[in-house]
């Protein structure tokens, strides 16, 4: 028998004989998903606190609903201890778990994906566990959204438009206000020859960011919207290839970006045309790593190169190239705050990358593990992984994934309020930046080195290095550099005692960090923390409203230490039971400074 568990939509257990078990209490449901979900067991005073707090007896009705489960699970599943451990019979299916972490081709199948996390059921006597709840069902509808993008690019790549634009259509429905989602489709259209469809979606777009947003489509739509499929003329021989995919990375180093990216989309077609399958991995390599890092607001085509070369390579067995490929999907994922799906696909490229000897690849993915630990406050966790990336970086020679390593080691220390440590750990960040001549990426560490200084009292000092910063990502054009940096400078405003500047500086800040498709979407959580806790100091009117957008982040994202965050910004509002689901999740958060936010005054 194969157990299966839906608590997407109307919630049941399937023991795989053909019987169905659906729990008498609403309790008892909630009680499963909440195990289910927990990242480690809870205490029986927890859960009864949580759910059965206006019971006459709270543990007896525990008991009752722990019994309940432990009967639809049978005799080779669990449920018992203090604190509670969950046991699932061998080969369970859970459909949470599939949207998180499973592939695509199986989360699409399942009859829930779309629905709400035990859709219909509401607690009002539980309120904390109602606040867990909504958090968890963001949080899987953003999940759903990542997994219909790669169902619509995994069918792109295989040349299924029509499925992929079904996929693509339903990515839509879901976030209409996603300029990846609209530039996805977008370009299915195109490739299929279908303009009048494209240029439909595109006006339909341009008319929707308009009236919602106030902005006019970005570089990635637009991109989009110019997508053909290359006809190749001339030679498709390999050394033509090759020579074509050179002349593309040459141009892009030399700065000429648009028109290497453009030989390298040659490169790519010329190696389809003559069918050599190895060059039809390495050029999608190529022109992937030039459209993520390069070409700023062009990830989307980058993707779905990746995902070619992620197919071809796995046929030719190429091991290594697969392991960058899907190396290269986790970072964007992780850019984008998909971080169940970016875990899930660094961790296949590191234990490919780990068999096939390549250090580089054990260094790339474990340093982006730390960063997503970091970002999602598993603060132990992302030290383990950016330890081990920095030893493994050191060992392959690679100055510069030394360098963001070191950065983001100090921004946990940052974090935590380790100042000495942070300013330690950047600063190295900064030299070995300096001696490699990576100043692209100098911002980022010389801004949280200001944001070091600021937090020791040194507003002389945390100027120059976030004036620095500013000056250095403005030239750059970097989005994500010139959000930080100009993050600093309000709390350096702010310092001074120019409240209304520093408000003003915040709002660019935001407007900055995501002016194109291919954000960093911590940095966004990063600034609205910020926002709120000025608009909290000096009681700004659009305080609750910034609040609001930063619990609704933080909760798709499952950046666990800033929904806390803003769960006690709410509770600083009036919100009593934000405060009371704040002391929940943040009590397995490891943050000395957290935890004294989370005291009760």
């Amino acid at each position: 028998m194969s157990y299966s568990i839906q608590l997407l939509g109307r919630p049941i257990v399937d023991d795989g004989s053909g019987k169905v078990h659906r729990f008498r209490s609403q309790k008892s449901w909630a009680l499963l998903a909440y195990l289910i979900s927990a990242d480690r067991p809870p205490s029986r005073k927890q859960l009864a606190s949580l759910l059965f707090g206006a019971a006459d007896d709270p543990f007896r009705a525990l008991r009752w609903s722990l019994g309940e489960i432990r009967r639809a699970l049978g005799e080779d599943g669990s449920i018992e201890g203090d604190p509670v451990l969950l046991r699932l019979p061998a080969g369970t299916s859970v459909d949470v778990n599939v949207v998180t972490r499973g592939a695509w081709g199986d989360a699409v199948l399942l009859p829930g994906l779309g629905q709400e996390l035990l859709e219909g059921v509401a607690f009002r006597d539980a309120a904390t566990f109602e606040s867990w709840l909504l958090s968890e069902r963001h949080h899987l509808d953003a999940g759903t959204e990542a997994i219909l993008h790669e169902a619509a690019v995994g069918m792109m790549t295989q040349s299924n438009y029509e499925r992929a634009i079904h996929y693509a259509v339903r990515l839509i429905g879901i976030n209409p206000l996603d300029e990846n989602h609209q530039a996805l489709l977008i370009r299915l259209y195109r490739l299929t020859g279908d303009t009048n469809a494209a240029n439909r979606q595109f006006a339909a777009c341009t008319d929707l960011l308009r009236t919602e947003l106030g902005t006019s489509p970005g570089p990635a739509v637009s991109a989009a919207l110019r997508a053909m499929k290359i006809r190749v003329q001339g030679p498709t021989d390999t050394a033509s290839v090759e020579a074509t995919v050179e002349a593309g990375l040459s141009a892009v180093r030399a700065g000429a970006i648009e028109a290497g990216v453009q030989s390298l989309r040659n490169g790519v077609a010329m190696a389809d045309a003559g069918n050599r399958d190895r060059l039809r991995v390495t050029s999608r390599l190529a022109l992937a790593e030039a459209l993520i890092h390069s070409l700023r607001g062009q990830d989307e085509e980058g993707v779905a190169a990746l995902h070619v070369a992620d197919r071809v390579g796995m046929a030719i067995n190429e091991l290594t190239m697969v392991a960058d490929a899907r190396a290269e999907i986790g970072y964007v994922d992780f850019l984008r705050a998909r971080y169940d799906r970016a875990e899930l696909r660094l961790t296949e490229a590191r234990d490919l990358g780990s068999d096939s000897g390549s250090a580089v690849i054990v260094a790339k993915t474990e340093m982006y593990l730390g960063a997503i630990a970091s970002d999602r406050g598993n603060y132990a966790e992302a030290t383990t992984y950016l330890e081990q990336a920095l030893r493994a970086a050191r060992a392959a020679g690679e100055v510069r994934m030394e360098c963001f390593a070191l950065s983001m080691f100090g921004r946990v220390h940052l974090i935590r309020h380790n100042y000495e440590d942070a300013a330690r750990y950047l600063d190295l960040s900064l030299e070995l930046c300096a001696r490699s001549h990576w100043l692209a990426f100098m911002p980022w560490p010389q801004a949280l080195r200001g944001e070091v200084e600021l937090g020791q009292s040194n507003a002389a000092g945390a100027s120059e290095f976030l004036q620095q910063a500013f000056a250095r990502a403005c030239q750059l054009g970097d989005p994500c550099w010139e959000g930080i940096s100009a993050r600093g400078l309000a709390l350096t405003a702010e310092a001074a005692g120019q409240s209304e500047r520093a408000f003003e500086i915040l709002a660019d800040a935001r407007i900055r960090s995501n002016r194109l498709a291919d954000p960093y979407v911590w940095l966004d959580a990063h600034i609205l923390d910020a926002q709120c806790a000025l608009g909290r100091r000096h009681g700004h009117p659009a305080t609750a409203s910034w609040v609001r957008s930063m619990e609704s982040l933080a909760s798709r994202t499952g950046m666990k230490e800033f929904m806390v965050r803003a769960l006690l910004h709410a509770e600083a509002l009036g919100d009593e039971s934000a405060g009371q689901t704040a002391r929940l999740v943040g009590a397995r958060i490891a943050n000395p400074v957290l935890a004294e936010l989370l005291v009760v005054q």
